[in-house]
């Protein structure tokens, strides 16, 4: 008995120190008046003059997330692979890596996910919330030309200036380049470019080359804030994804039951939407253009592609990035505002124009 009480009472003591890391101030870091990180203070130093990239980092990548190939022609990517993130968009990608609880892989660094970065002479960590980390060897190491296949690469880094460049290659050919499913070879080679030009904020370039998937390299850009103050929370993927099971269906199923629409009625949903409930790590306020063309309904997140809409009802469109779309109009049949439709709830954006 007096040992079973002894690890109640241990249980009791450590829940609530482990509880408080997630509100544990950040030591060291520049602050105002107030008591706030100092986010445009200078970027801190390592002990050999170059900057600390250490801390935790949520990624902003609002247009290349969903399609890290935004920029390139359509003959710029091989038909195969053109065909293929057709198909798995058509089975509503639910064989992706993330879907199936497999490490992201190369999408990773081009997603919208929070990283810790832990900087020590000879290595940097990149450690993620999934359980999945990167080692980034900065001891002069070269990469090896036969590597054996991983998820997440190898990488070897090395400062240009306040640049940390870090190149890597080694992927397995299992993981996919973007939510959208864009394909790559065991051939990928990623040059990641790290630039810290003050406390709380990064400046990221990834450029992509796989001669055997795409025509030529092209680098995406997107940036990543400071989450001071707090520490990584541990999302398990097999502990959430219980549903598997009841995900069902095709993307074209939303096109098959698609209802008509009076273009008269859809005119009136045209304009400007302004997010009202801030929602995850995009930018706030979201906003949302709503357009008409050809007797169809588009959308368009400002930072992403337009993208159409399939009318479920007079009110209710789906294909919003995997996302519905209602309006909502008030009694005289004027459109106040649009929801924003998702599993969690429903998220308000206010017309402006």
């Amino acid at each position: 008995m007096k040992r079973v009480m002894f690890a109640i009472i241990f249980f009791a003591l450590t829940t609530p120190l482990a509880a408080q890391w997630l509100k544990y101030p950040t030591p060291g870091i520049p602050r105002t008046r107030d008591g706030k990180p100092n986010l445009t203070a200078p970027a801190p130093r390592a002990a050999d003059g170059k900057p600390d990239l250490s801390g935790i980092w949520q990624r902003i990548s609002l247009k290349y997330e969903r399609n890290v190939a935004a920029d390139l022609k359509p003959g710029e990517i091989q038909p195969s692979a053109q065909a293929l993130v057709r198909q798995r968009a058509e089975d509503l990608q639910k064989d992706s890596p993330g879907i199936q609880c497999l490490p992201w892989g190369p999408a990773a660094s081009t997603s919208a996910r929070r990283a810790k970065i832990i900087q020590a002479p000879g290595v940097i960590v990149m450690l993620d919330e999934d359980l999945t980390y990167r080692q980034v060897f900065m001891d002069g190491r070269a990469l090896e030309n036969d590597p054996f296949p991983s998820w997440m690469g190898h990488s070897v880094g090395r400062w240009e200036g306040e640049t940390l460049v870090v190149e890597s290659n080694g992927f397995n050919d299992r993981s996919w380049l973007d939510h959208d499913g864009h394909p790559h070879s065991d051939a990928l080679r990623v040059t990641e470019r790290y630039r810290r030009p003050d406390l709380g904020h990064l400046e990221i370039e990834v450029t992509l080359n796989d001669p055997q998937v795409y025509a030529r390299p092209w680098t995406v850009s997107l940036r990543a804030d400071l989450v001071p103050d707090t520490d990584l929370l541990e999302s398990v993927c097999n502990e959430s994804h219980t549903s598997l099971e009841h995900w069902v269906g095709k993307l074209s199923d939303e096109k098959n039951v698609e209802v008509k629409v009076a273009p008269e009625i859809l005119t009136k949903y045209a304009g400007t939407y302004e997010e009202q409930d801030f929602w995850g790590n995009r930018p706030h306020p979201a906003i949302i253009e709503i357009s008409v063309l050809d007797g169809a309904l588009f959308a368009e997140l400002k930072g992403r592609e337009k993208v159409r809409l399939a009318a479920q009802s007079q009110t209710n469109f789906t294909g919003f990035y995997g996302l519905g779309i209602q309006f909502v109009t008030d009694a005289r049949g004027t459109v106040t505002h649009l929801l924003e439709r998702r599993i969690s709830r429903d998220y308000r954006f206010r017309r402006i124009r």
